[in-house]
């Protein structure tokens, strides 16, 4: 993957690509979004590596083209807008998911906890459980999914998965980045990041799979 990924680093494709793949995650979680985000930013920062050593200056003597370094704001800007988007279409799907969904989630009792959990945490003011669940493995799909087949409120949920969007894809890019720079483009470097993400991801997992905290006793009258 890191040399199918290092051959796009030099195209706008590259943007697109990780776009598309964030995008579609929140219905497909097995797709490797975050290993795409990490081995993109790795590729980067070879390239990065490479110009500030002088590489570009021999190949552009040798009459070849320097490859462009993909810009890694814009990377994190195009991972966590798609992120978004797809938290949204997720929302609104279950939202007008009518009876069938309903049904589908009673039957699934994780879907169900999160829900509840979700529901209080918002009427709360508080979206935290948002943030942790886009790093927990499918954690995103049964947050968006159960945001919207709770119906609740577009304001209450959308500025906590922009951020959890923006935490995600911050995250993802840095470690591709350090990793790269001081690993390498290679497997180790990429293998290294990913398995950051993949430890992140079971901690998140773990405070997802918590049970909510018990509801404080009313005083005796």
């Amino acid at each position: 993957m890191l040399e199918s990924i290092g051959s796009l680093t030099g195209s706008p494709w590259i943007y697109a690509v990780v776009a598309l793949s964030v995008l579609l995650d929140v219905f497909l979680p097995v797709l490797p979004s975050g290993v795409l985000v990490i081995t993109a930013a790795t590729a980067a920062a070879a390239g990065s590596t490479a110009e500030a050593a002088g590489t570009a200056a021999v190949a552009g003597a040798a009459g070849q083209v320097p490859r462009e370094v993909p810009s890694l704001l814009v990377l994190v800007l195009c991972a966590a807008t798609a992120s978004v988007l797809g938290d949204l279409v997720a929302y609104r799907l279950a939202w007008r998911g009518g009876d069938r969904l309903d049904r589908a989630i009673a039957r699934s009792r994780r879907l169900t906890r999160a829900q509840e959990r979700l529901g209080a945490a918002l009427s709360r003011g508080g979206g935290a459980l948002v943030v942790i669940a886009r790093f927990a493995p499918a954690g995103r799909s049964v947050v968006s999914l159960g945001a919207g087949a709770a119906h609740r409120k577009v304001k209450d949920f959308l500025p906590w998965s922009a951020l959890a969007g923006v935490a995600w894809a911050g995250y993802a890019v840095g470690l591709g980045w350090f990793g790269g720079q001081w690993l390498g483009a290679s497997w180790t470097g990429a293998a290294v990041s990913v398995l950051a993400l993949f430890g992140a991801g079971s901690l998140a997992a773990y405070v997802m799979r918590r049970p909510a905290d018990a509801p404080a006793p009313e005083p005796a009258a």
